[in-house]
């Protein structure tokens, strides 16, 4: 064992000694420095574990923008039990000039499943997001949150879910 160890930290000792190499001769002093993107950091970005795009989407050629327009935002299940499975249909309507595309729709967490509709909403026109919960493994108060990405102004609107969860004293 001993001799493992000793070649081991040879070996190692040598790799590092041996490298000649100065990496400050291989930087050009002409480069200049490139952002990867010109996208500017959305300043709450990975909130709650969601990742949504931080710039706002093209306009469209007419100007014309839909916008979502819900009953509410935000929806508080109350008092339920660990393990429960609810869930809350959330109803809008588009009150834009627009027809609404709403692309993705994704949960804070794997707890969280939103349902959307996958076709073009008419301006005027009413639709529903069904938002389900499972409490498995959740004790206390806890806020969940779905972020769409839609083709609205904006480019993207948030839901919110709220419940205090009884934990099962069996478990």
């Amino acid at each position: 064992m001993k001799k493992i160890v000793f070649a081991l930290a040879f070996t190692t000792a040598f790799t590092v000694v041996s490298c000649k190499d100065d990496a400050t001769s291989k930087i050009d002093p002409n480069a200049q420095d490139t952002p990867i993107s010109s996208a500017t950091p959305h300043p709450e970005a990975n909130i709650n574990g969601v990742d949504v795009a931080s710039e706002k989407p093209a306009p469209p050629a007419d100007g014309k923008y839909p916008a979502i327009k819900f009953e509410q935002e935000e929806h508080d299940f109350g008092q339920i039990n660990q393990g429960d499975n609810v869930s809350h249909i959330f109803k809008f309507k588009n009150t834009g000039e627009a027809d609404l595309i709403i692309s993705k729709a994704k949960g804070s967490c794997g707890c969280t499943v939103p349902e959307y509709p996958k076709e073009p909403i008419k301006p005027g026109a009413t639709g529903e997001i069904k938002v389900s919960f499972n409490s498995a493994g959740k004790k206390g108060k806890q806020t969940k949150s779905v972020t769409l990405e839609t083709n609205t102004e904006k480019g993207s609107e948030h839901l919110q879910i709220h419940a205090s969860i009884t934990e099962n004293k069996n478990s």
